[in-house]
């Protein structure tokens, strides 16, 4: 369940803001979104998993302060960001 070191280098190269990023809080959030989607398909087959829908339930509050982070700094960036990952409907 966890991301392949191939798919965390792809996220890392799409989301990064400058050359040498590798913690930014846009690749955090690519990271985290990957994450969530995997363990949402996980938790579609399996409704009883609780410890992974807790884990989930977790990832996607992070996810949410990073994403608050992002907007106060700068909306347009915020905007950008979660048209290219398809989230907030």
């Amino acid at each position: 369940m966890a991301l392949t070191q191939e798919r965390k280098h792809q996220l890392i190269t799409d989301y990064q803001v400058h050359e040498t990023d590798t913690g930014s809080a846009e690749v955090q959030i690519a990271m985290l979104t990957e994450r969530i989607n995997r363990l949402s398909e996980h938790l579609k087959s399996n409704q009883k998993d609780h410890s992974s829908r807790r884990g989930l339930l977790k990832l996607i509050g992070q996810r949410k302060r990073l994403l608050s982070y992002i907007n106060k700094q700068d909306k347009e960036r915020y905007q950008a960001l979660i048209g290219r990952l398809g989230i907030r409907g």
